[in-house]
């Protein structure tokens, strides 16, 4: 399965869709969206997560790397995920501490986390 990326822009954050599978073949593609939307002076980023059927350990180092960014111009990175499947990979590797995540795309927007 490919990997499908939109991004568009609720109030004061960037937010980025995200579909298909985030694996080692893919998340290149993810890292030059993050990149290219830092780059451009979007700082306070979103991402959307609800559509990702598949997330491996190349695709967290790519948010850890988006996180990473994002902090270097006192940014943020909060992600939507509500897939138990999903959310698990974070529980188990400890990422829930360095992520915020929310539920829904407005919770993640209208956060002060």
């Amino acid at each position: 399965m490919d990997l499908s990326l939109s991004t568009r822009t609720v109030g004061d954050r960037t937010v980025g869709e995200v579909g298909g599978e985030i694996d080692v073949y893919t998340a290149p593609k993810l890292r030059e969206q993050l990149v290219e939307l830092v780059n451009d002076g979007n700082y306070h980023l979103v991402v959307d997560m609800e559509r990702v059927d598949f997330l491996d350990s190349t695709g967290l180092g790519v948010l850890v790397g988006g996180l990473k960014r994002v902090r270097a111009h006192e940014g943020s990175l909060r992600l939507v995920c509500n897939q138990e499947r999903i959310l698990k990979i974070f529980r188990i590797t400890g990422l829930t501490k360095v992520f915020p995540i929310h539920t829904s795309v407005d919770d993640a927007v209208s956060a002060t986390d």
